[in-house]
This record gives structure tokens, sequence and C-alpha cells, in this order.
């Protein structure tokens, strides 16, 4: 409960008192304050005068330092043009590099290529383990071993879905896969087949150098289409690459080509340097067929000894969990076989030496 003596206002005589004895409180504590005030002053500018010393002393250092660094960029930083090699040939064929404007075409590419490195170590690295399926595939079917660098500039050897809907290492669209003997529905994509893939782009090669009679325009029609290619020959009344005037995309094409050619035939001239022990290993697979449905395609590969990762890795166009499989077609699986799981698990922990395989070494100049 309250109090209400306590509620009472304080009377005249009280009010006074309480006023005397605040103003000499005051008085008191101001002339302290003014003392404190005196002396925080007084050492507040002696610690502020030691914060400018110091940071005056830091700031000439770093001063210094920054300038010892600016001399040392200037005067030894480097970046050097690439060299264009005297000569250049692309499957057996030699292109012009008297043209000045072509000439520049190669430089550019090579200069984008030799410094975009961390792409460049990719190539390599991937090229080691499907160049020999690649170079393989090429052989039996005619085709000069110069486009595995094709397959390089269209996708950099990966699965790669361009934004038109190009898929795969070789970049087929839907239309021109199916016409090249390639299955491309809801449930399989063999776009995404590297085996499948490289045999109908060579379906693909030989057509075209059917219609058009050397490779240069073959390389060409593969980026610009046959049609566009022969139309833009017929108008122009030219029936080589080099002397034709073509889109942008199609112009860069072969000195592109020609570019990633170079560089990797010979890393160590524009300063790549992998061991045999970085680069990827070529993959070792036992094959098998089916044509009956699979309701779970993880329950399947688990019958098969693999998880579904590893299904997915060896067979990239299984592209859902299931396979209807409606007109019973027969498709090719692969696994890993024991002897390359084995070996790809200890490859970062053997010698190199035990493998029987070599870094790649300096050549003689691109022919």
């Amino acid at each position: 409960m309250f109090c209400s003596s306590c509620l009472q206002t304080p009377g005249k005589d009280e009010l006074s008192a309480f006023n005397t004895n605040f103003m000499a409180m005051n008085i008191r504590d101001l002339k302290s304050f003014w003392a404190l005030l005196s002396i925080g002053v007084v050492g507040g500018l002696g610690i502020i005068g030691v914060v400018l010393l110091i940071g005056g002393s830091l700031t000439g250092f770093k001063a210094e330092e920054e300038k010892v660094y600016r001399e040392k960029f200037w005067n030894e930083y480097r970046v050097y043009s690439v060299p264009v090699p005297e000569e250049m040939t692309f499957a057996g064929e030699k292109v012009p590099l008297w043209d000045f404007e072509f000439r520049e075409r190669v430089e550019r590419e090579l200069l984008q290529n030799a410094y975009g490195q961390a792409t460049m170590l990719l190539y390599m690295k991937r090229a080691a383990r499907w160049f020999p399926m690649i170079e393989k595939v090429l052989k039996e079917k005619g085709i000069p071993d110069d486009f595995k660098y094709l397959a390089v500039a269209e996708s950099g050897l990966a699965n790669a879905i361009s934004s038109a809907e190009a898929v795969g290492f070789w970049q087929f669209l839907a239309a021109t896969a199916r016409q090249h003997g390639l299955q491309v529905n809801e449930e399989v994509d063999q776009r995404y087949d590297p085996w499948l893939a490289t045999e109908a782009a060579c379906r693909y090669l030989q057509k075209s150098h059917a219609q058009f009679g050397n490779w240069s325009m073959v390389a060409a029609s593969y980026n610009m289409g046959t049609s566009g290619l022969q139309q833009a020959a017929q108008y122009q009344g030219q029936d080589s690459y080099h002397a034709l005037h073509l889109n942008n995309e199609t112009s860069r094409y072969l000195p592109r080509i020609l570019a990633i050619k170079t560089i990797m035939k010979h890393p160590e001239r524009y300063g790549f340097h992998l061991t045999a022990a970085q680069l990827y290993l070529p993959y070792e697979t036992t094959e098998w067929t089916i044509q009956e449905p699979v309701a779970n395609w993880a329950a399947y590969a688990r019958s098969q000894g693999m998880d579904f990762r590893q299904l997915k890795i060896f067979n990239p166009w299984i592209r859902k969990p299931y396979f209807h499989n409606k007109d019973r077609k027969t498709y090719t699986l692969r696994k890993p076989t024991p002897e390359f799981t084995q070996k790809a698990s200890r490859w970062a922990l053997v010698p190199v030496s035990e493998w029987g395989l070599h870094a790649p070494s300096p050549k003689g100049p691109s022919r």
C-alpha cells in the first residue's frame, strides 16, 4: 500500500536548504572537474602525439615498402607475346600464315589459350584420358588425327551443354545427333556417351568431306553447318576456308583448333609443365549389353557391383532413374575394371616410374 505522507510536497524551508547544499556541492565538483579536465587534455595531447608519431613512422614504412614493391614490379614483371610458328598444318593441309589477316587470327587464339592457363591445363589432363579412345576411332574411320583437337575446341573434352543446347564432347544438336545414329529421348541421350558420340562425329565428318573435298572446309562445316558453308562458298565463288569471309565464330574456329594443337603438342614451349602422375588415367572398362527395362538404376548398379555414381560416370547417357526401353533396343553399359579401380585409387601414392609413363617432352615445330 502507498503511504500518503510520502507523497507530500516539500515546504519552502526544505527547498531553500536543498538548493544551498546543492550549489556548494556543484562548486566543489566543478573545481575538481576542471582540474581533471586539464590533466586529461594534457594527457590526451600526449597520447595523440605518440599515436601521430607512431602513425607517421608506419606511414613512412608503408610508403617505402610500396615504393620497393612498385619498382620491383615495374622492373621485373614480364608479359610476352606468344610467337606464331613459322609453319602450321591442319590434317596435312598447310595453312596460309603468309596471309597477315589469317596469321593475326591464329595469333589471337594462341594468346588466349596460352594465357588461359587453368583451362589449358584441364584440356591436357583430360586429353590423357580421352585421346587414346578418340585417336583409335578416328583412325578406324579414316578421319585425320588432328580432328581430336576439334573435340577440345568444341567442349574441352567434357560433357558440356551450350546455350544452343548442343551437348557432349562433340556438341551435337538433338536433330543432328539423330541423323547420325544417336538415340536422344527422355530416358537416353547418347550425345553424352563419348564413345558413341565420337563415332557419330566421324560419320558427320565423312559426309562433309565427301561434299567439300578438303579438311579445313570440313572443320568449318562442323561449326557452321554444311548448308550455311555451302551457301557462303557459292555466293563468294570460293572453295577454300581461308579465302572465305565467314561469321566471326567460324572465322575463329580453325585458328582456335590450330592454337590448341600447337600448345598441346609442345606444352613446355608455352609454359605448361605436367608430370605423368598429374594427368588423368584412361578408363579401362568392362562392357555388356542390355535390352530389358530397368525399374531402378541405383538397384541395378548395386547388382552389378558398383554404386549409382559409378554407373553414371561410365554411362552418362542414362538420363532418368528408370529405363523403360519400350522398343527393346540394345544398349551398351560399362563399368571400371578391378585393375583400373585399383590403379586409380593408388595413382597419387605410387611413384610414376612404376607405371611406365613419362611426362611429355619438347618436340620439333608444329606441322
